[in-house]
């Protein structure tokens, strides 16, 4: 990549395809879409121009492209996938370009770190300076951090918000799925009916935890921003200040982390080849 034009990134999530559009080092739009089939795959290979891409890709950003020239050419598509499955689908499309572990600029990375992980680390420390812990609420509830050397320093993993209030119902005999909130206030703690105890359970622990992993990253470096991301991001983050208003100060929700860690590993990459 020699110049940073017009570009795509796609970041393969667990439940779904994250999209984000770049004019240069400016993100122009994002949009979300399901997954895609593997009788894709074809049309995918036979790709020409951007218009060539499956509809349902293009149909949420139909308004933004419509007349653009854009669709007339094949815009190359940097890929960070957690989703094996849907990376191969996607590699034949002819400009498709999976980022890897060691194109990422961060020390300390460990072979099996998940690259949205190391890429939303590196975007929150681009953005909001190292060292910095990102707390990306999706289908699994991550942290992930770095020091003030660009180190990684570790991190965890829990089931998300969504995958635990769904888990009861599935994994047993008389509990319900309870699908996650849709508005911003705490559900009641003490709860009078069956639903809304596995909110209150999950919610009210799901905060403790966070919290905790808060406290103890504070510990280690005071002065450090907290990002969060995520579907769930923005709702647990608003739980979170309602319970602990003074904690969250240095704490921001930022949904494209991924994004700017992909802009700063192909300017990094870019950078390496004309050095």
């Amino acid at each position: 990549m020699t110049e940073m034009k017009t570009w795509l990134g796609l970041e393969i999530g667990n439940s779904r395809l994250h999209w984000g559009w770049f004019a240069g080092e400016n993100l122009q739009i994002t949009w979300d879409t399901p997954h895609l089939s593997r009788s894709i795959e074809q049309q995918l290979a036979q790709c020409k121009t951007f218009a060539d891409l499956p509809q349902e890709i293009l149909s949420p950003i139909d308004s933004f492209i419509s007349g653009g020239a854009v669709r007339s050419y094949l815009l190359p598509i940097y890929i960070a996938s957690v989703v094996p499955s849907q990376t191969v689908l996607w590699q034949a499309y002819p400009e498709a370009h999976v980022i890897s572990l060691d194109k990422i600029p961060l020390l300390g990375i460990y072979p099996t770190l998940g690259i949205d992980r190391a890429l939303a680390v590196l975007g929150a420390g681009e953005t909001c300076g190292f060292p910095i812990l990102v707390i990306d609420a999706g289908t699994a509830l991550t942290f992930t951090g770095a020091d003030g050397d660009r180190c990684l320093v570790g991190g965890a993993i829990l089931p998300g918000l969504s995958l635990q209030l769904q888990s009861l119902g599935q994994k047993t005999a008389n509990l319900p799925s309870i699908a996650a909130p849709e508005i911003l206030s705490l559900p009641e703690r003490w709860a009078t009916n069956t639903p809304e105890a596995i909110q209150s359970g999950v919610i009210y622990t799901l905060i403790a935890s966070i919290r905790d992993f808060i406290t103890a990253w504070w510990e280690k470096f005071p002065d450090s921003q907290i990002c969060f991301k995520g579907g769930d991001g923005k709702l647990l983050l608003e739980y979170l200040r309602s319970l602990y208003p003074e904690l969250t100060t240095k704490i921001v929700y930022e949904p494209n982390l991924t994004f700017w860690g992909m802009r700063s590993s192909l300017q990094n990459s870019q950078s390496s080849c004309l050095s």
